[in-house]
């Protein structure tokens, strides 16, 4: 039996009735990463693996008194690498960060641990988390797992293709602008962005206006998915804005018949966005297989002007940016180790007034508002999880789609923002593959909260979508 290969319940199951040890499972995954980590670079600040496996045995230990820690009890984990666990590095992809070790676990880190995770090491990321592209100076190039010479996405690229690789069972990650979906889209798997509020982060230097980034859960199967998500989510003292509901309700059974729920596909918002080709024809197969389980889709009009949207996008993000950046420039001699695109973000920020922000923030209400009449005639909204296919590693970002030129380093990645700048939950799941064989994404965006139902619909698409999922990298590459 190949342990690396089992989705995670899977795996919870097989360690509960000890038909397999958390010491083999660790064992498995641990030759999993020295096979194959070396040359995607997914993981970084790896542990010690006998410190692991002594982990492992007392995880079998707990087990033979008749313990169990939870769902994830003995199951490898590694976390983005923007978050805190107790000694280990969080380097944030920066130089200024290298030496800089964790003493405590943030939020995630500790509910994951308590549900009996080992924590293997880190996953990798840009620097500041910032760019869909995932390389830095510290650790270097997170790589595709369908073609290691191409990106990875991001921010949570090495989550992505450790969970693709199978050096994972499951991952954790997180979402600004689409970090959790683009990269889970472009390496064939399910990354969910939940509603806003639904995984609280802590500890944070501000837990009122920081609200358009969230972390959340990654997995191979939308069933996966779902449980890692019971665990992260739910409220905390140190979040006043989170949702106060019971996450346990993402446990259960998601099974439910799709029939009659409407999807409206907004595509590339009439030509608003530019698109490179075979795009749009992947993300129609994955509309078709929406059809064949009863799920009308219509083609919607926006609704809403997707430049106005953007300009109010670009002021939210320059004000929190900015503040992520500034505590990095009060030395001077630092700017020389911060990347040119976080520098750039930080000095867009400078002279924005408080009256620019709220009008930028009463742009996004009407945004939301707008949103929210295209629920009317749909039950789900979709969008492809990336205008272009994944490009060239060597590349820092696409300058130009179709001819079309970017302005600023993130705008090809413009086809995230909806979600995100509206606080709705959004899962990526894999469309299909191009002509190319690279994988692609869809968004499927949910209304205010129903996160449950956007993981229902993604499991009846799971199960419509077994020729997709089937094909694994390693068998790709072949």
């Amino acid at each position: 039996m190949n342990l690396t290969e089992l989705p995670a319940h899977a795996l919870s199951t097989l360690i509960h009735t000890r038909e397999a040890s958390c010491r083999e499972v660790m064992q498995a995954y641990l030759a999993r990463i020295g096979e194959l980590n070396p040359r995607y670079n997914a993981l970084v600040s790896l542990r010690d693996p006998q410190a692991l496996l002594a982990e492992a045995d007392a995880r079998d230990a707990q087990l033979a008194r008749g313990e169990s820690m939870g769902w994830m009890h003995g199951m490898p984990q590694a976390i983005k690498d923007l978050a805190n666990v107790a000694g280990l590095p969080t380097t944030m992809g920066s130089p200024l960060m290298r030496d800089f070790i964790a003493r405590e676990d943030g939020l995630l880190a500790s509910r994951m641990k308590a549900a009996g995770c080992i924590v293997v090491g880190k996953s990798n990321t840009p620097e500041f988390g910032l760019g869909s592209h995932t390389f830095n100076e510290v650790f270097g190039t997170t790589r595709n797992a369908f073609d290691p010479h191409l990106s990875a996405g991001g921010s949570s690229g090495g989550a992505a293709v450790a969970l693709a690789l199978r050096l994972l069972p499951v991952a954790d990650g997180s979402d600004f602008m689409g970090s959790l979906r683009n990269p889970a889209g472009w390496n064939n798997v399910f990354g969910f962005r939940p509603s806003q509020g639904r995984v609280p982060m802590a500890p944070s230097p501000d837990v009122w206006v920081a609200q358009l980034g969230t972390e959340g859960p990654m997995g191979r199967c939308v069933r996966d998915v779902a449980r890692l998500l019971a665990i992260q989510a739910g409220p905390h003292p140190q979040a006043p804005l989170a949702i106060a509901e019971d996450p346990a309700q993402f446990a259960g059974d998601l099974r439910r018949d799709p029939r009659g729920l409407r999807i409206g596909w907004l595509g590339d918002l009439q030509g608003h966005l530019p698109m490179e080709p075979g795009i749009l024809d992947v993300c129609g197969q994955a509309l078709r297989r929406f059809e064949s389980l009863g799920c009308p889709v219509e083609s919607l009009q926006p609704g809403f002007s997707p430049e106005s949207v953007w300009q109010a996008w670009l002021v939210w993000r320059r004000a929190l940016v900015a503040a992520r950046i500034a505590p990095f420039l009060i030395k001077p001699s630092h700017r020389a180790h911060i990347k040119p695109e976080a520098l750039w973000e930080h000095e867009q920020a400078q002279g924005l007034t408080g009256s620019q922000f709220l009008a930028a923030s009463a742009q996004r209400t009407t945004f939301y508002q707008q949103l929210l009449k295209l629920f009317d005639r749909c039950d789900f909204l979709a969008l492809p999880s990336a205008q272009v296919w994944p490009f060239d590693a060597a590349q820092r970002w696409p300058a130009s789609i179709n001819g079309r030129e970017m302005d600023t380093y993130h705008r090809w990645m413009e086809v995230v923002i909806y979600a995100t700048f509206a606080g709705l939950p959004c899962i990526s799941v894999p469309a299909g593959f191009g002509a190319g064989g690279l994988p692609m994404g869809l968004q499927l965006i949910g209304r205010p909260r129903g996160d449950l139902a956007v993981l229902e619909l993604a499991q009846a698409y799971e199960e419509a979508a077994s020729d997709v999922l089937q094909i694994a990298p390693i068998q790709q590459a072949r």
